[in-house]
């Protein structure tokens, strides 16, 4: 299969409870109370729903404290959507509303914990792989 990448949509914040839910089920996480689904999103810092032909094929979240630490949360592509860049987008999306909403004014900092066996992924990206999840340290401008 292949994924016209100019037909992918991201949309920031329109994730549902019910769709979070199926994305971690599917991707092997576990199943978590609906009621605790939604209170993760609206807390969260931000979310964002990849949309390729109006389907929903991938997610990811950011959460922390909205200005010098950051932390990927659920980064998720569908499996038949996997190894077609589509997490890097997401990663890449998310990293950029970090870097344009930190206070810091010279250096911010990004962690996660990644599934096993993800690691290569994170360091192609950048990010440093440390004993409890991942790490980078962006300098602002």
């Amino acid at each position: 299969m292949e994924v016209l990448l100019n037909e992918i949509e991201l949309k920031d914040n329109v994730l549902s409870a019910e769709d979070f839910i199926k994305m971690r089920i599917i991707n092997g996480f576990a199943e978590v109370p609906i009621e605790h689904a939604a209170k993760a999103l609206k807390n969260g810092q931000i979310n964002v729903s990849v949309i390729y032909r109006g389907e929903l094929i991938g997610m990811g979240r950011m959460v922390g404290d909205g200005a010098m630490y950051w932390y990927l949360q659920e980064i998720m592509v569908l499996p038949e959507y996997q190894k077609m860049g589509i997490g890097t987008l997401i990663v890449n999306h998310l990293i950029d509303y970090a870097k344009r909403n930190s206070l810091t004014g010279t250096f911010t900092t990004i962690g996660g914990v990644s599934a096993k066996g993800k690691e290569p992924f994170y360091e192609k990206l950048g990010f440093e792989i440390i004993p409890n999840g991942i790490k980078k340290m962006i300098k602002l401008p």
